[in-house]
């Protein structure tokens, strides 16, 4: 067969040459992959991502050198790994500020999606993989957060895997499932360290693969929310676009930078960041004989605990009146009269579920509804604008309130619980709710600005 001839030359002609696949796919998503060429700031969070997901993989092969996944050598092996392996000190910190820092990028990824409706047709897979990525990334999370083996990974651990135990039938097996025991001990400390350093990181990254080829495929949205490949030039190159390489390489590098040094200036100053990143109680060894006296999880899983705790008794008849509401409001607005049944059934069948089955029970449920109604975004969002430039200005301000809802709920999962707090939790819960099961109804009130043909660009 004769050889072909490559159109590089030196050592990427050599590697052409051999393995042509190599630089097509460098072509396909690099050099020819063509992005909008209004992206903005919003549009950096995405390979800031895996920038940290990088550093954690890195940091973590390292930490698992020294590391003593056994319930008697666990927090002494930290302390070693602390005190005695030179640079130790530098791996854990990068580490657990990492851990943070990938939530606080995840987090601003995903509300740029949330303002500029990258969720819409035709990216709803693009955003399928990428909720399935934020699951993974906080069951690593979770996995590694018991790892240290200190007083509040221990009982934070055992609050969390009780949970389960208030699933009706299957709770109590599943927990003793998920801890490996009757208590969180050595076989809980040893199967979640195989998830955290083998198995949830082998999902992540296949993960990370099929969000970014479902991203390629269909190109990448922008603030405008509008299709560049609509436009093209007489080779077929969308006017609106530039290379990817090397134009936006260098762009993310300017801002890899300064993220860089945001994230050593915590490392090496501030790693503990007043007890967020790394819980003052997590410098005591785990002692199953004592109780915290107050037990919450790490920063980024806060919200969705204060949806938990905020799920009492009382709180039911709240949940009842807004069932029954939502339940009207889908009668009211949905013409087929199958629908209609099935929506009394499930409102029905809601109605005895919430004062038959204890709080608790519906506490498991809305903390995972709250992380799971993502997936459902592409279906709940009815504007005919993709981005909120040029939806009603209210629209924008909703938005704002959601995650100032977010923001409060975090805060109140990091405090000790009072009747007060608890109160305010629950409003806000209801804010949160209330901006995803209305959203099929108020995204398709107001004026909206005409959408241009052509994206918005300002050379700069």
């Amino acid at each position: 067969m004769a050889e072909q001839k490559s159109q590089y030359t030196g050592l990427l002609g050599w590697v052409d040459e051999r393995m042509p696949t190599a630089m097509s796919e460098f072509k396909k998503h690099l050099s020819e992959y063509y992005a909008p060429k209004n992206f903005n700031f919003w549009y950096i969070f995405g390979g800031l991502a895996i920038v940290v997901l990088v550093i954690q993989i890195l940091s973590g092969i390292f930490l698992t050198m020294h590391y003593k996944p056994d319930a008697n050598l666990a927090f002494a092996s930290v302390e070693y790994i602390m005190r005695d392996v030179p640079g130790g000190w530098f791996i854990r910190y990068m580490h657990s500020t990492g851990a943070s820092f990938f939530f606080i990028v995840v987090y601003l990824h995903m509300f740029r999606a949330l303002l500029y409706g990258s969720y819409r047709r035709p990216r709803e897979l693009i955003w399928i993989f990428g909720c399935l990525l934020f699951l993974m990334l906080m069951a690593e999370a979770f996995f590694g957060y018991l790892l240290p083996w200190g007083q509040m990974s221990y009982w934070g651990a055992q609050v969390i895997v009780n949970l389960f135990g208030a699933i009706p039938l299957i709770g109590p097996d599943l927990a003793i499932l998920i801890r490996g025991d009757y208590v969180v001990g050595d076989a809980t400390l040893n199967r979640f360290f195989a998830f955290h350093v083998i198995a949830i990181p082998l999902v992540l990254l296949g993960l990370v693969v099929a969000h970014i080829i479902a991203l390629h495929d269909v190109g990448s949205n922008n603030p405008d929310g509008i299709e560049i490949k609509a436009h093209k030039d007489a080779q077929g190159r969308p006017l609106d676009g530039i290379p990817f390489h090397p134009y936006y390489t260098v762009h993310d590098i300017y801002w890899l930078s300064i993220f860089l040094l945001a994230f050593f200036a915590v490392l090496f100053f501030w790693p503990e960041m007043g007890g967020y990143f790394l819980e003052w109680n997590n410098f005591i060894p785990a002692d199953p004989l004592v109780t915290p006296n107050h037990i919450a999880p790490v920063w980024y899983f806060t919200p969705y605990y204060s949806i938990l705790r905020a799920t009492t008794e009382q709180f039911m008849f709240v949940l009842a009146i807004g069932t029954v509401g939502m339940a009207a409001l889908l009668i009211l607005t949905v013409a087929n009269s199958i629908v209609r049944g099935a929506v009394v059934v499930g409102m029905i069948a809601l109605l005895l579920g919430y004062f038959t089955l204890e709080p608790k029970f519906w506490g498991v449920v809305l903390m995972g509804v709250s992380v799971m109604i993502f997936f459902a975004m592409p279906w709940l969002d009815h504007s005919p604008a993709r981005s909120m430039r040029y939806r009603p200005a209210w629209h924008f301000w909703l938005l704002i309130g959601w995650v100032v809802a977010f923001l409060i709920l975090g805060y109140l999962g990091t405090q000790a619980p009072t009747p007060a707090k608890i109160i305010v939790a629950q409003g806000f819960t209801l804010v949160y709710f209330a901006f995803f099961t209305l959203m099929p109804w108020w995204s398709r009130l107001g004026t909206f600005k005409p959408v241009p043909d052509r994206i918005t660009f300002a050379p700069h």
